[in-house]
């Protein structure tokens, strides 16, 4: 080994040796794991070592030994499942300005699922929603650019832009076989949590919550309060293509519907004080009134933690397909050259114990989404060309999901007259 590589083994075990000290104390503290076995980490980092001399020395050209480090730690992350990543100064600062929830883009919320960026939800009223995108859908291409070595966080600064700039993309749906081209303009995306609440049916009570935010609860109780007043006897909470957003308001959402004391969720991880069980601790003036909560496979996180609750407590019944499947819990650390670490510490379980990463939750009551053309049957080549042409006349999609949640609350109000 040469005295170069020497000395960077000597600094690599150095800031190693501090990260497992601080970790087995954590650890000791909480859990109470073993130590790790220093060895075995001072051999892996003597071939690092090696790896970064030889690089230093040979490699055509020449290459900082931040960058090395940089492109080591984004590597070491994005091993470690499809959320974990590196985040650099600028990226950081990025997510941080996120929470203002107003961009140019196109609408969608993604994930990595198997390594491919995939389509958790397009947002109602977006570019995305118009374009047909659907949840699942692979991005496998942005403006002619594999996706391949793409995290989430590049993903989505490749596809935000200026408002009135186009942006193509290339999809692979995994249940039609096929791969096609979408060309969209960007827009100013707001995104609001709760989209519309009215009178869907008689006495039957709707509403539409597209993400948690802070304010999502209370807008919800508003809501609730109006359509009361109107004597409903039932509320559907639509849940689809809801791709998550804050724990907390998935907590207080969870907290109208639950009686005090009802398990919502809880978080499981390596380090004690971050596991944690939550239950409702309040009661209000909707707990007994019939709940129907409508999913599908754009339903995910924050959504999976109030549809979970919902049914391992017998609240409501779960109506339409399949949730995503999206239950770790990420925690970004700063660094202190102003990067960070977004990094999956912990796992959603429902009040069953059940985990819900990339498990989803089954509906009680399984309905797909009716489509139906206006004109003929549509032929193989209007389905695959149809999403290249936005000038042709899109399918009317008749809402079955809806329609069997109110024949579901219809039939639960039914059953308890009888029992009166």
């Amino acid at each position: 080994m040469t005295t170069h590589s020497r000395y960077l083994l000597g600094m690599l075990v150095f800031c190693m040796s501090l990260m497992l000290i601080s970790g087995t104390v954590i650890a000791e503290e909480g859990q109470g794991q073993q130590k790790p076995d220093m060895d075995e980490y001072y051999r892996e980092l003597e071939t690092f070592a090696d790896a970064i001399s030889l690089i230093k020395d040979s490699y055509v050209e020449p290459v900082s030994p931040k960058e090395l480090i940089k492109g080591a730690m984004g590597g070491m992350l994005m091993s470690l499942d499809d959320y974990s990543q590196y985040l650099e100064p600028g990226d950081y600062k990025e997510v941080k300005e996120d929470i203002k929830g107003k961009f140019g883009g196109i609408g969608i919320q993604v994930g990595m699922r198997d390594g491919m960026l995939t389509i958790i939800s397009p947002l109602d009223g977006t570019p995305a929603s118009r374009a047909g995108l659907l949840p699942n859908d692979i991005i496998v291409k942005i403006d002619g650019e594999l996706t391949k070595d793409l995290d989430t966080h590049g993903a989505v600064k490749k596809m935000r832009g200026d408002p009135g700039s186009k942006i193509t993309v290339t999809i692979w749906r995994e249940k039609e076989q096929k791969f096609f081209d979408l060309t969209m303009e960007r827009e100013i995306v707001n995104v609001k949590s709760v989209k519309k609440s009215y009178i869907v049916y008689d006495n039957i009570g709707y509403i539409k919550l597209v993400e948690f935010q802070e304010t999502s609860a209370k807008e919800i109780e508003d809501m609730l309060k109006e359509l009361v007043g109107k004597n409903i006897n039932g509320i559907i909470l639509d849940l689809r293509n809801n791709a998550g957003g804050l724990l907390n308001s998935a907590i207080d959402v969870a907290e109208i519907f639950l009686k005090k004391g009802m398990a919502i969720v809880s978080i499981k991880g390596r380090i004690e004080v971050q596991n944690k069980e939550y239950k409702s601790a309040r009661d209000t003036s909707y707990q007994d009134i019939t709940l129907v909560v409508l999913v599908n496979e754009g339903s995910a996180s924050a959504s999976e933690i109030v549809s979970g609750a919902v049914k391992d407590n017998g609240r409501g019944l779960l109506v339409g397909k399949k949730t995503f499947g999206k239950g770790s819990v990420q925690t970004v650390v700063p660094l202190k050259d102003g990067s960070a670490m977004r990094l999956t510490t912990a796992q959603y379980f429902t009040p069953s114990g059940v985990c819900i990463h990339k498990k989803g939750i089954e509906p009680d009551i399984n309905v797909d989404l009716i489509a139906e053309n206006k004109d003929e049957k549509a032929t193989k080549s209007d389905n695959v060309f149809g999403k290249l042409e936005p000038e042709k006349e899109k399918e009317e999609v008749v809402d079955s999901q809806l329609k069997a949640a109110i024949d579901v609350v219809k039939t639960i109000n039914l059953t308890k007259a009888k029992k009166i």
